[in-house]
């Protein structure tokens, strides 16, 4: 008997999820990660309180009944060759990055021990999820800062590398609350990327393989720019309002679902065709 294909799972999190409630999403990130069997290691590089954001996770975690839950905390580059740290996430069924500055992520663990250990593990199963920051870090090109609430121009937004768990994509976060369809679609313009994802708070992309699913109380919108037929992006300078015509708009809330393969959501198991009804 064949054994079944190993599942790569990221559980993707708009930020400000519930912590005190039913925690939805969080719930579902333990589940994912073997249940009352997970060890869970909570990777605190994006901020600058690691114990205390920790602690809260921490509680979180062992009270939704996870096995073992610990903190590693890297403030520097160093860290990301500690033995003890490594042996940790050898021994994790999940990884969870929590908020804060994701270019504090990217700048202490990327390229480092530990961040190869992560990627390998990930490899073989183990469940990777992180929140606001945590999240902005899972494409291989990340939003490191931008402006919210503005129209699409080049200026708004910086990009950098990422951690690269969903190569090809944009990520942003906090989205609705924060109006950054502008700086989706800026950051998108400047990448060889063509699908954007805008995760409300609250509210997660659970990524498994090609297909992802929404869960919790907001919605992730995706922009779609692999059938553009026209940008401006190389005629204009850096502080001029962009065009974008082509482009697909999906707003999915909890529930829906979506194929990374095809560009398609995904209803009642299916993907839809997107092409435009008759007008006869």
């Amino acid at each position: 008997m064949s054994e079944s294909p190993i599942k790569r799972q990221l559980v993707i999190i708009g930020g400000a999820e519930d912590k005190e409630g039913d925690c939805q999403i969080l719930r579902e990130f333990v589940r994912r990660a073997g249940g009352t069997k997970a060890r869970i290691v909570i990777m605190t590089a994006a901020t600058e309180l690691p114990r205390e954001v920790g602690e809260n996770y921490i509680r979180v975690f062992e009270r939704l009944g996870a096995e073992d839950v610990r903190i590693v905390d890297t403030e520097t580059r160093e860290d990301g060759s500690s033995l003890t740290a490594l042996e940790a996430i050898n021994k994790a069924t999940g990884i969870f990055f929590t908020g804060g500055d994701q270019a504090r992520i990217t700048s202490i663990l990327k390229d480092t021990e530990i961040d190869a250990a992560i990627h390998k593990r990930f490899s073989e199963g183990m469940v990777v999820g992180g929140t606001s920051a945590g999240a902005a870090v899972m494409p291989d090109v990340m939003i490191v800062e931008g402006d919210s609430e503005t129209n699409p121009r080049i200026e708004i937004v910086d990009m950098g590398p990422g951690l690269g768990f969903l190569p090809g994509v944009v990520i942003d976060q906090h989205f609705s609350q924060r109006g950054r369809l502008g700086r989706l679609i800026s950051a998108l313009a400047q990448q060889p990327a063509v699908l954007g994802f805008g995760i409300d708070e609250n509210t997660a992309m659970i990524v498994i393989d090609n297909q992802i699913e929404v869960i919790g109380e907001g919605s992730v919108t995706i922009v779609d720019e692999s059938e553009v037929i026209h940008n401006n992006v190389d005629e204009i300078l850096k502080d001029e309002a962009l065009a974008i015509c082509g482009a697909r708009l999906h707003i999915l809330p909890h529930g829906y679902k979506f194929d990374l393969k095809t560009h398609k959501p995904i209803l009642n198991g299916q993907s839809v065709s997107l092409q435009p009804a008759s007008t006869q």
